[in-house]
């Protein structure tokens, strides 16, 4: 399918009349510790024989391991092919053209974003279902049926559609305790925008999610249970990943980070929060030394203030006590940052997902809510304090 685009819009927006509520999910999400042990067993369901295992070098060098051995105990071949780092066009397109001659039967996709990104990419154009096997729990691309594709030099080359969502999506809640607090509480960060940005293109009648469909009453409350979630097991959570230790409260946020949220974003929608965090990657101080997670939280706490909500307190005491940033300072930046700011603005009003909020959107009143954010986030960091921060970022 190399050169074929697809574009949800096409399927859900069309038509004319009033645009239809849609809902997309993974076939199949398996979570637990040790859980990779068993992904033979679990693809024995796809009656597959040959499978491709996209990871880094050190990936195939450890949890690779584990699922060749797992694959070979269901009589299922591994054909390894090795991630370079960068999800473009033309890493996409070399394993295409590699996998292609290997006539495998699906695509496990063994690593970070952006190799899980690439591996969407690839199954698509080899036409072969793709597996999802997430090492981080620090955003919410796993579920989904979409990747960001880079160009050579880092920055953003576009979005790209998927007509199905993973086949499977298998979470080792052990790899994922082990891989370090930053990364659980980045994907907090990026799951806790869900609730908030659901619920306005919910409440806004032009809105619409990301398939360009209305948002279902079922993402809404997936996306309310997710902000739940990280409330009431967040802080526990982050303890636990930090003392390498599993548990109930690990189990949960993993699951909000990357299910809840994955279902949340994509069916219910994005609004101010995720523009917002796609804007900060621009400047160069952000994109080289903070997370997307990272990036959103900050953007959820502009999109609450400038709706007004109840909940932007709330919300930037949770970020303290985690330790993701609640002001510009903690990202390197600052309210006298001029032209940074007019980066980010105009960026982000330049999204139309940006306009997904009720209200009008302007240079003006998105610069008010930035300030306002930071200074609400300098009053919570006197109140709480700055310790988880300055932990997280070393």
């Amino acid at each position: 399918m190399t050169g074929t685009y697809y574009s949800p819009k096409d399927i859900f927006a069309k038509g004319g009349g009033p645009l239809p509520r849609a809902l997309v999910a993974p076939q199949r999400y398996i979570q637990g510790p040790g859980v990779i042990n068993h992904i033979g067993h679990y693809l024995s369901l796809l009656k597959v024989r040959r499978v491709g295992v996209l990871a880094s070098r050190r990936g195939l060098g450890s949890q690779g391991l584990q699922v060749a051995d797992s694959l070979q105990a269901a009589h299922m071949i591994a054909i390894n092919s090795q991630f370079n780092g960068e999800c473009t066009n033309e890493e996409i397109e070399r394993h295409v053209a590699l996998l292609s001659d290997q006539k495998i039967d699906c695509l496990i996709a063994l690593g970070g974003g952006k190799v899980v990104d690439a591996g969407k990419s690839i199954a698509f154009r080899l036409d072969i279902p793709v597996v999802i096997i997430p090492t981080l729990a620090s955003n919410d691309a796993p579920c989904s049926a979409l990747s960001v594709i880079y160009m050579a030099n880092g920055k953003k080359d576009r979005v790209e559609y998927f007509p199905q969502n993973p086949a499977f999506v298998v979470v080792d809640t052990d790899i994922v305790a082990n891989a370090g607090e930053r990364y659980l509480v980045a994907g907090m960060g990026d799951a806790m925008a869900t609730w908030y940005e659901a619920k306005v293109c919910y409440n806004n009648p032009s809105a619409s999610n990301c398939l360009g469909a209305r948002p279902t009453l079922a993402a809404c409350a997936i996306g309310e249970v997710c902000a739940k979630t990280l409330y009431a097991h967040g802080e526990a959570a982050a303890e636990s990943v930090r003392q390498k230790q599993n548990g109930d409260a690990v189990e949960a946020i993993v699951e909000a980070n990357t299910l809840l949220s994955g279902i949340g974003f994509e069916s219910g929608g994005l609004a101010l929060a995720h523009p917002l965090a796609l804007a900060y990657t621009l400047i160069p101080v952000v994109n080289d030394n903070y997370l997307h997670g990272e990036m959103v939280a900050m953007g959820t706490l502009a999109q609450l203030v400038l709706d007004d909500s109840e909940d932007a307190l709330r919300v930037a005491q949770f970020f303290a006590r985690v330790g993701l940033p609640i002001h510009l300072g903690q990202l390197s930046l600052s309210a006298q940052h001029g032209e940074a700011l007019d980066t980010l603005i105009e960026a982000t009003l330049a999204n139309p997902i940006s306009h997904h909020m009720p209200l009008s959107v302007n240079h003006d009143s998105l610069r008010d809510a930035i300030i306002r954010a930071h200074d609400l986030g300098l009053g919570v960091s006197r109140t709480i304090g700055d310790d988880a921060y300055r932990r997280l970022q070393g």
